[in-house]
């Protein structure tokens, strides 16, 4: 009969990816034996984890490797790790902030936005999404969602879509041609309504979509919130790209981590034959990366679903998850809570569990 002790030994030689230690060394498994079974407990760090099917490999072979074992049943228990808060956070049950933003306008910034935080509320993450383009809102139509929020003991509730909890300065408007014409304090005192005011309640991840350029918003939620880090939107083409270097240049001097560089519109799909096509170039992701010292974490293409489907008001993600659009929105989403990880990791060396864990069915 198998010891519990022969199953932790041999799973021992499974390494997470990307940081190259061993999973239990870093406190995410524990080995149980029923007889000929093996029971895994494997904490994730995000249910959004690109690994999961890389990890589940090695453990089952290695747990079979061991005489006796017959049987391997895994348990997951996705426990995302928080960021560092400050004892005044104004959103303190929100584990991760992470802002959207670009260099410029006209780059899809809002598309990646919307369809990264569908796709992490679809992998089973608590996610919400902020507005923060308060001249230009565009998630209400993106998300196909009306109404004003209802204000509930001296706070704002946000309105929800397909798992995603929503806030923006359009939900208050009389209609979408209706215009903001505010000053600095103004703008500066509604986004931090939406940021303390709102029950966002608790949330893996709170995606700020950020207005364009490197003005006083960003410079205001550095001063006030604690971030993980920053995604960068570009697009291939080198006219694109000085504008995004300023963006990251603020980013550094105000001291966000850049988890990662989004290129949009990276190749053309042609809707009948699927063939991509560089329409505008190439390398520019590789670029804003390289001057960033962070990775292209997704690359999406032109794809005239992500288009049609945002006009209409349901993300393409939900709409056609088949489509080339949505594919890679996925697996740019499950990049982006790599990355988190990984920056999490670097602040505090481990990804030790740090909260009660909450045991989810066994997984065969």
């Amino acid at each position: 009969m198998a010891s519990v002790e022969s199953v932790q030994s041999a799973i021992a030689r499974v390494v997470y990816p990307g940081i190259d230690r061993p999973l239990v060394e870093l406190g995410l498994v524990q080995a149980k034996v029923d007889g000929a079974r093996a029971i895994l407990e494997v904490d994730l760090t995000t249910p959004a984890s690109p690994h999961r099917a890389v990890i589940e490999k090695g453990l089952r072979e290695a747990a079979l490797s061991v005489s006796g074992i017959e049987e391997v049943e895994l348990r997951w228990n996705p426990l995302v790790r928080p960021r560092d808060m400050a004892p005044d956070d104004p959103i303190p049950n929100v584990k991760n902030v992470v802002l959207v933003l670009s260099g410029k306008g006209g780059v899809g910034k809002s598309s990646v936005a919307v369809n990264l935080s569908i796709a992490l509320a679809r992998a089973g993450a608590a996610v919400g999404l902020l507005d923060a383009d308060i001249y230009g809102p565009s998630i209400p139509t993106m998300m196909g969602i009306q109404g004003r929020p209802r204000g509930v003991d001296g706070k704002i509730e946000p309105l929800a879509r397909s798992g995603v909890k929503l806030m923006s300065i359009g939900f208050l408007l009389e209609d979408d041609r209706t215009a903001v014409i505010w000053r600095g304090p103004m703008l500066h005192g509604a986004l931090m309504q939406f940021v303390g005011d709102v029950t966002w309640g608790k949330l893996d991840y709170l995606l700020f979509d950020l207005p364009p350029g490197t003005g006083d918003i960003a410079l205001t939620i550095s001063q006030r919130v604690r971030t993980t880090g920053a995604i960068v939107v570009t697009t291939p083409q080198e006219v694109a790209l000085a504008d995004v270097y300023k963006a990251v240049a603020m980013c550094q001097k105000v001291n966000i981590p850049i988890l990662g560089v989004v290129e949009n519109m990276s190749t053309y799909v042609c809707p009948q034959c699927r063939h991509e096509s560089a329409l505008f170039g190439s390398g520019g992701g590789e670029k804003v990366a390289e001057f960033a010292g962070t990775k292209v974490i997704g690359r999406i293409p032109l794809d005239p679903l992500v288009r049609e489907w945002g006009d209409k008001g349901t993300p393409v993600v939900e709409a056609r998850a088949d489509s080339p659009g949505a594919i890679a929105f996925v697996s740019t989403a499950e990049a982006l809570a790599d990355r988190v990880t990984l920056e999490h990791y670097a602040r505090t060396g481990t990804l030790e569990p740090i909260k009660q864990k909450t045991r989810l069915p066994i997984m065969r």
